[in-house]
């Protein structure tokens, strides 16, 4: 798995300062961004991120290329509303030898590996004849699996991140998509400290669970240290 941060705002952290301080100044974001020392946008940020003020942090975006997924994963990526994706076509890209995910549940038991790789070239196979027999690749792709592995460029500001990392950094998130998440936020943090200082689960970012009675139990061992 691959989740490469390809491109995002410049000074990502002064942006968001100069928004925040534009609403009580009487000078315009130009000037604003220009006068605002280091100093003062590590103060403010932090006051913003302490204070749940995140309309601002909707100013800069961040763009990452992800590959070694699979479908299953970007089926979850795509119900986060506010983001942009473009995703490899199967109905344009023929998937003539396609790369598949292995679950680590399936991997670990050799017996259910040996399965599922037999289904995966069944699979192949069925797509192969039926490209032979001249159906078209957008619906011979009708017989590929969820495991199928996929390419995706997902581009999302600041406050939609922040939220994305609550729910699927969480360990109660699918292994797939958890483990995306938390290669995207290792890339963030490089380039915007500030911002991401806190950026986690919920039992991280706001010391509360939402998950009840399916509760990992990771925020009363943080309670009890």
């Amino acid at each position: 798995m691959k989740a490469k941060l390809i491109c995002y705002t410049p000074e990502p952290e002064r942006t968001v300062a100069m928004a925040a301080r534009l609403c009580y100044s009487p000078i315009g974001a130009e000037q604003l961004a220009e006068k605002m020392t280091e100093e003062q946008i590590a103060k403010l940020v932090g006051k913003i991120v302490e204070m749940g003020h995140l309309s601002t942090l909707e100013h800069v975006s961040f763009t990452f290329a992800i590959e070694g997924v699979s479908r299953v994963l970007t089926h979850q990526l795509v119900r986060h509303r506010i983001a942009s994706y473009s995703q490899q076509s199967q109905r344009y890209v023929k998937e003539h030898d396609f790369e598949y995910i292995v679950p680590p549940s399936v991997a670990a038991k050799p017996e259910a590996k040996a399965k599922f790789e037999e289904l995966m070239q069944t699979i192949q196979q069925s797509y192969d004849e039926l490209i032979q027999l001249g159906v078209h690749q957008e619906d011979a792709r009708y017989v590929l699996a969820n495991a199928t592995e996929t390419k995706i460029v997902v581009t999302m500001n600041a406050r939609t991140l922040l939220h994305f990392f609550e729910l699927r950094c969480c360990t109660r998130a699918q292994w797939e998509i958890r483990q995306m998440s938390n290669l995207m936020l290792a890339e963030v943090v490089q380039v915007a400290p500030l911002l991401f200082k806190k950026a986690g689960p919920t039992c991280v970012t706001y010391g509360v669970c939402n998950e009840g009675e399916l509760t990992c139990g990771r925020l009363a061992a943080m309670n009890r240290k």
